[in-house]
């Protein structure tokens, strides 16, 4: 690692930490991953993102459309029509969340016999 590189998400006052925290928050992934096709309406990344509330939703999208990962799109319809779509940024970034989405799905059979171990030594 550069310890001289120009930004250290090791450090608090970072502006890259404030980055890699929503890329840790819980929704963030799954959302981008929802998103990845293409644009979705609000209603069918929530019937899509299975558990994620209303309201988590709607702080994901804002927080990562304020980040310029996602951008929303309003159409003048009755009843308004808004749907989400990635930008260039945020295809860029779904490619490294798919990487992480194909690691547990192809290690998910071992990371299962390690919990199972642990909770049998514990």
């Amino acid at each position: 690692m550069d310890t001289n590189a120009p930004y250290d998400v090791f450090n608090l006052n970072c502006p890259s930490r404030a980055i890699f925290d929503r890329l840790g928050e819980r929704w963030t992934g799954l959302v981008l991953l929802a998103l990845d096709p293409g644009p979705r309406r609000f209603s069918e990344l929530r019937r899509q993102v299975q558990g994620i509330t209303q309201k988590m939703l709607t702080q994901t999208l804002r927080g990562l459309e304020r980040d310029g990962i996602v951008e929303r799109r309003v159409f003048p319809t009755v009843p308004v029509t808004v749907e989400y779509e990635l930008t260039a940024l945020g295809r860029s970034l779904c490619t490294a969340i798919d990487g992480l989405r194909a690691w547990a799905v192809a290690h998910i059979d071992e990371i299962s016999a390690a919990r199972a171990e642990y909770e049998r030594a514990g």
